[in-house]
């Protein structure tokens, strides 16, 4: 994909990863298989990203309800989160891509937040596309520790409730310093959040593709960043057309 193909290339794409699962049973496999090939997605994805200018990609990789699934389907995920990083974090870092990973890791085994921390440390000064990881996250999980982080500093005496803002707490989310998504994109043809960036996707845009996961290709993203182009953004305003109009 070329960057010269849109008129509009999003600063922040950000994608919920569905249907790994219904993948695989469509086809009678295990649904580990589903979240193997889904992996496989993910490294085209990026590379797509980073190809036509994005600059923040991010992904909902496992989510705080994740911990519900069967045993064995939580540790295959997390098999794979570690597989993923150690067999492509130097590739990523030899692209100049950067990772941030977002999400609650106060309770996160120590091979986990090892790796995850690794990732962030050796490619925290590169300069190309930022590859966002939302794991063990919830966006409900992660407003309530901004809260009770502004709360504990009126608590002290360092900040008056009255001086509470919406940057405030734009500050204290994990995504402090990341633009909020221009798009959100969610396979499997299901249209709803989940519980990913409440707060960040107030003037999202929002594209549904029937696809499972493991089926989205850099042709599918093609497409959603070209529907994308041709949205006419207003965040509460004229549209480009009527206020050019003067309507």
């Amino acid at each position: 994909m070329s960057e010269s193909v849109f008129v509009t290339v999003p600063e922040h794409v950000a994608i919920i990863m569905d249907g790994n699962g219904r993948w695989a049973k469509q086809r009678g496999l295990p649904r580990t298989m589903g979240h193997r090939k889904g992996v496989e997605a993910v490294r085209e994805t990026v590379r797509a990203a980073g190809a036509v200018g994005i600059k923040f990609l991010t992904l909902f990789a496992f989510s705080s309800e994740n911990w519900r699934r069967p045993e064995a389907e939580v540790s295959d995920l997390l098999g794979l989160l570690k597989a993923f990083i150690r067999r492509d974090l130097a590739e990523l870092h030899r692209q100049n891509v950067r990772i941030k990973v977002i999400g609650d890791r106060h309770s996160l085994r120590s091979d986990i937040l090892g790796l995850l921390l690794e990732a962030e440390e050796t490619t925290k000064d590169n300069t190309a596309l930022t590859l966002v990881i939302a794991f063990n996250y919830g966006s409900r999980d992660e407003i309530s520790r901004a809260v009770v982080s502004l709360a504990k500093d009126v608590e002290d005496g360092r900040l008056r409730a009255q001086d509470i803002t919406p940057s405030l707490i734009n500050a204290r989310l994990d995504t402090a310093g990341i633009p909020d998504p221009d798009l959100i994109i969610r396979t499997s043809g299901e249209e709803r959040l989940s519980n990913f960036l409440l707060w960040q996707a107030a003037y999202s845009e929002f594209i549904f593709v029937p696809e499972y996961w493991p089926d989205f290709s850099p042709e599918i993203f093609r497409l959603a960043l070209e529907k994308f182009a041709s949205r006419d953004r207003r965040f509460g305003g004229l549209s480009s057309q009527a206020a050019a109009v003067g309507t």
